[in-house]
């Protein structure tokens, strides 16, 4: 293995973004938020990159966890992505039968020929080929010749929904409720874009210019690809530590600094936001004490208040050590799906979630990240994401939030557009319903 390190000059990170469209396979992951959320516990590479493939791993749910048990076994990097949908495998009687106009794998993982990671103002090459180690190595080599489409266009952008079925669809989940089904559930909807053509790698840039967050990921393999700002990390392994940070409780940010601030204070003090983050952070401790060592499981913070360009919101750490004879894989499945995206109790809430949704989740909600040779490893949360299906030329966003006892329905339906305001922006266009 070739490894070299350089500073980082003022143009490498861009132009390294660019020469990766020369690749099938590509992870770009990026920490961009500027009040590092946490980082200073639980920090992050600033930028994680990976290009090509040596070789990769792709199922659907039903063994596909078992797979990438074996194939993350013999301490190499791992590069992926996990739906959602590999729920249907660690629970019985769970399906996906909703609308799929994306046609993604359950799960995809590759070993990539190359890694670069920038950590500050330094770059680290490391690759087992002479050749692209090299060329990564000299910026001034590269081709970035960036394409450019023959006609650029309108996006017509539509909702699986309209208002008036997502309150209605409100309505129902709230009488589960009222009945004790679960207590809380989260319920998204689908936006799309059929026939449509557009520039991934622009988009990406984009969308985390516009809405900088800490668990930023671009991925591309062949002709899919997932551009995400998300601001939530789902799990992360550091050694004997497992830590997750669940995001539940959201509000807009101010026209002015005096009502920011009071924004964010209603926020803080809110009973119904707190109490969406505290029930999935009993989840989240439930999940934990699956995996750890008696008596680890600890609340770090509780439903700390963080800002970013369209929204504060309501975050939690919580951590544990891992008890002895798991794997890595073992780790994330025994916690997937996230409670932040599902509900609880976390079953009946991702049987209701298939039944009242019109669209089947895949991807979003589901996560990116990576595994090292030492197996560690970390992961997001895919949300404030746009998914494309280049073949299908079909692209997705959706967004959701916790509904509870206390939701009131046109709210949420506005905090679900106030949530997909990043990607209406970048794609140029307005929603009205």
């Amino acid at each position: 293995m070739l490894v070299k390190k350089f500073p980082l000059s003022p143009t490498y990170k861009q132009k390294l973004f660019q020469f990766a469209r020369s690749f099938d396979n590509v992870a770009w992951l990026d920490s961009q938020t500027e009040n590092q959320l946490q980082e200073e516990k639980h920090g992050a590479e600033d930028t994680l990159v990976a290009l090509g493939k040596k070789s990769f791993l792709q199922c659907n749910a039903g063994g596909a966890f078992e797979s990438l048990n074996k194939y993350v076994s013999d301490s190499k990097w791992a590069f992926g992505f996990l739906s959602y949908d590999l729920k249907n495998e660690i629970e019985e009687g769970l399906s996906s039968d909703n609308i799929d106009g994306l046609k993604f794998p359950d799960l995809y993982f590759f070993e990539p020929e190359v890694i670069v990671r920038i950590k500050g103002r330094e770059v680290e090459v490391s690759s087992g080929n002479a050749t692209l180690h090299a060329v990564l190595c000299d910026e001034h080599s590269w081709v970035t010749t960036v394409p450019v489409l023959d006609n650029p266009q309108k996006f017509n952008v539509q909702s699986r929904l309209s208002k008036s079925a997502y309150l209605s669809k409100i309505s129902s989940v709230k009488d589960h409720i009222a009945k004790g089904d679960v207590y809380e559930m989260n319920f998204c909807h689908e936006f799309y874009a059929e026939n449509t053509r557009v520039d991934p790698f622009k988009i990406h840039q984009e969308l985390v210019s516009y809405s900088p967050t800490p668990f930023s990921s671009f991925f591309k393999v062949e002709d899919k690809y997932i551009m995400c700002a998300s601001p939530e990390r789902f799990i992360k392994k550091a050694g004997s530590q497992v830590v997750s940070q669940p995001i539940k409780g959201t509000t807009k940010r101010g026209a002015t600094t005096e009502e920011d601030k009071l924004l964010k204070l209603a926020l803080s003090n809110s009973q119904k936001e707190r109490s969406e983050n505290i029930m999935i952070v009993d989840l989240v401790r439930n999940d934990l004490s699956q995996i750890a060592k008696d008596g680890s499981v600890k609340v770090e913070e509780l439903c700390g208040v963080y800002t970013f360009p369209q929204v504060h919101q309501l975050i939690s750490t919580v951590s544990c050590e891992v008890k002895e004879g798991l794997s890595s894989a073992e780790l994330i499945e025994k916690c997937f799906p996230m409670g932040s995206m599902t509900g609880a109790p976390k079953v009946k809430a991702m049987e209701l979630i298939e039944k009242h949704e019109e669209s089947k989740r895949g991807v979003y909600s589901g996560s990116v990240g990576y595994f090292s040779p030492s197996g560690d490893f970390d992961f997001n949360v895919v949300i404030r994401s746009m998914l494309y299906n280049a073949t299908n030329k079909y692209l997705s966003f959706s967004v959701g939030g916790a509904i509870t006892h206390h939701s009131q329905a046109e709210q949420e339906y506005e905090e679900t557009l106030l949530k997909a305001k990043g990607m209406m922006k970048v794609l140029g266009c307005n929603f009205s319903n």
